[in-house]
């Protein structure tokens, strides 16, 4: 009897550690990385501006009055009658051709330029058309947001601070994928010159990291698919169930009938 349930035990383990490593090989990222080894960064990513962009953009010089002209007006709002307000500084739409139309400089054809590429063109034509000859002049955008959805643990719309973020850290601020979300097959969906781009992405190889979706771009969409298994879940339901706890009795008593024959 000892070995017909040291048999049994033995029999139920090598489920278990097979099922372990077939789940650790699904949902550990970067999988043939080599530790300690450096990489070197192939994509120069800076952030353009596009269509519908909404930028905010900041004038100042020694002589805060040659400035004043330049700027947006803070607008600012309470709520309630008690409590300090909120403000937010009025942005540049930039329209269906690109464009921009900037205070007593006119239209700036802005679409496709950097941030910093747009900072020093707005000062070059300060000093050039004699307005501020020592402008500082800061370029921000309002609206860089990208959003999350699928297997993940908190999928949303999330608001970028900096221009810059990668697949990796939207994935993060969703709180990282469930066990039910493909590693394998992370979709990036993006809207670019009237067109739209779906790229897939293998998060369990280090070759994400040239993936054209891995610096993601104003108002990306990430999807995370559902693996087989909860694929496979979805599909139970009330009269198939049963099916399922048959096949669960079934191997119960095959570990039994071993143990106590």
């Amino acid at each position: 009897m000892n070995k017909r349930i040291q048999l049994a035990a033995w029999y139920v383990i090598s489920i278990i550690l097979l099922a372990s490593c077939s789940t650790a090989k699904d949902i550990v990222y970067l999988q043939d990385a080599i530790p300690f080894q450096s990489q070197v960064i192939e994509q120069n990513y800076e952030a353009v501006i596009h269509k519908d962009d909404l930028l905010s953009i900041m004038v100042n010089s020694r002589n805060p009055e040659l400035a004043l002209p330049f700027n947006m007006l803070l607008i600012s709002y309470q709520i309630g009658v008690e409590g300090p307000g909120t403000q937010w500084v009025l942005g540049y739409q930039v329209d269906k051709k690109g464009n921009i139309d900037f205070p007593l400089l006119g239209k700036l054809h802005v679409e496709g330029l950097t941030r910093v590429q747009l900072t020093e063109r707005i000062k070059a034509k300060l000093i050039s058309e004699d307005y501020i000859q020592d402008p500082i002049v800061t370029v921000q955008f309002l609206n860089f947001k990208v959003s999350v959805l699928g297997e993940v643990a908190h999928p949303g719309s999330f608001t970028i601070n900096s221009d810059r973020v990668t697949l990796f850290e939207a994935l993060s601020m969703a709180g990282d994928m469930t066990i039910f979300g493909r590693r394998d097959r992370v979709v990036v969906i993006r809207e670019k010159d009237n067109q739209r781009i779906i790229y897939y992405n293998n998060l369990l190889g280090s070759e994400v990291f040239d993936s054209p979706s891995y610096y993601l771009e104003q108002n990306d969409i990430v999807y995370v698919e559902p693996n087989t298994v909860k694929a496979g879940q979805s599909r139970i339901n009330q009269n198939n169930s049963v099916g399922v706890w048959v096949s669960v009795l079934s191997l119960v008593t095959t570990i039994a009938v071993l143990i106590f024959k």
